[in-house]
């Protein structure tokens, strides 16, 4: 180092920091050698405390404010070591700046379920999240119990410990509330204020304070939900007999809108269900009126015969050329006159290809039922 470098160094008094992290808790001051010169100006600003530690002990904490790092307003200082004058570094220390603002929106939740056993449903299985703040409130012993000489130390380094914390706190306190699970949403509140003050004397072992605790939610799991929704849904309804009434009576209306279609026997069903219901509902005893006798079914009227089968209608190949169409009769009366044979080549619509007569089981039977040669004539 050369001496216009060394007489900068000296000249470079002014110890200060300012924060755009939003996550530093603490950030040590870097000086070459760590040599802070005599009379340096050292500048604290609202929301941080300066550490000054002295070869591995801490040695003061200042305020806000602005110091002139002398003996006559550091007197521990003073018992530690003797100051000289000159260009010559009168001590090697370090000094810390920590945040004592609040760091806001610091997530918490429950890695695993909770079991408790509530009043109502037995034992059951919870989840809880929610977000905290904190804030140094013992610069001094936070520097000592947490932060040591990390030069750089953020929130990310200590909130894994603290939500251990408060998991374990919340664990113990929901499992010994007696609070039904269906109260917790008006109690979180309380249960907030319960978990911090369990949390915070823990917190200042460590030089920190929890100025606030919010529990967002606190849940079942889905399947209990669900039969929880399924339970709800059941008190609203009601009246179960009410309730199929104005159904069918709705499902009437709809059918009704639908006239001609599969509607309007639906609608009549459900009329003739819904009649059943309120009959059923009045009781044999009830005051409603008797209903009137149905009248004798009328006599069964017999089903229409089905539509006969479509005839197929036929096409003949012969020497290259095609020929037809042909009925199935036309067909008969042609092997009977022996121009149709087993062999020839038929074709209708929806067949594979062209086929021998014979291997067609509708043609092979004209074959069949063929009369035999006449016998000779007589002597």
């Amino acid at each position: 180092m050369g001496i216009f470098d060394f007489l900068a160094g000296q000249f470079i008094d002014v110890i200060h920091w300012t924060d755009d992290t939003r996550d530093t808790l603490v950030w040590r001051f870097e000086r070459e050698g760590h040599e802070i010169k005599y009379g340096a100006k050292l500048t604290v600003r609202e929301g941080q405390v300066a550490a000054f530690v002295h070869e591995g002990q801490m040695a003061d904490v200042f305020t806000p404010g602005l110091y002139m790092l002398e003996t006559n307003n550091m007197p521990i200082m003073t018992s530690l070591q003797n100051w000289d004058h000159g260009f010559q570094s009168p001590f090697k220390s370090e000094i810390y700046f920590i945040n004592t603002t609040r760091f806001q929106d610091l997530k918490w939740g429950t890695k695993n379920p909770i079991i408790c056993r509530d009043p109502e449903f037995g034992a059951v299985r919870l989840r809880a999240f929610g977000t905290y703040t904190i804030r140094v409130k013992d610069a001094a012993k936070f520097m000592t119990e947490i932060v040591g000489t990390d030069g750089e130390f953020t929130t990310d380094e200590i909130t894994m410990q603290i939500r251990n914390i408060i998991v374990a706190r919340f664990s113990a306190a929901i499992a010994g509330s007696g609070i039904p699970v269906l109260d917790m949403a008006a109690n979180t509140e309380d249960l907030g204020k319960l978990i911090a003050d369990k949390v915070s004397p823990e917190l200042a072992n460590f030089g920190l304070e929890m100025p606030s605790f919010y529990i967002e939610n606190i849940s079942l799991p889905p399947e209990v939900e669900g039969m929880l929704d399924k339970r709800t849904s059941m008190g609203i309804v009601g009246d179960l007999n009410k309730f199929a009434q104005f159904s069918a009576a709705e499902a009437m209306g709809t059918a009704a809108a639908n006239p001609g279609g599969a509607g309007a026997g639906m609608g009549a069903g459900l009329g003739m269900g819904m009649g059943m219901a309120m009959a059923g509902a009045a009781g044999p005893w009830g005051s409603a009126p008797a209903a009137a006798p149905a009248p004798a079914p009328a006599a069964a009227q017999p089903a229409p015969p089905p539509p006969p089968p479509a005839e197929h209608v036929w096409h003949i190949a012969e020497n290259g050329e095609t020929r037809g169409p042909f009925s199935k009769a036309a067909l008969g009366r042609m092997a009977g006159a022996g121009s149709f044979a087993r062999t020839t080549l038929v074709w209708t619509a929806g067949q594979d290809g062209w086929k021998p007569a014979n291997e067609v089981a509708e043609l092979a039977q004209l074959f069949t039922v063929m009369p035999p040669p006449p016998p000779p004539p007589a002597a």
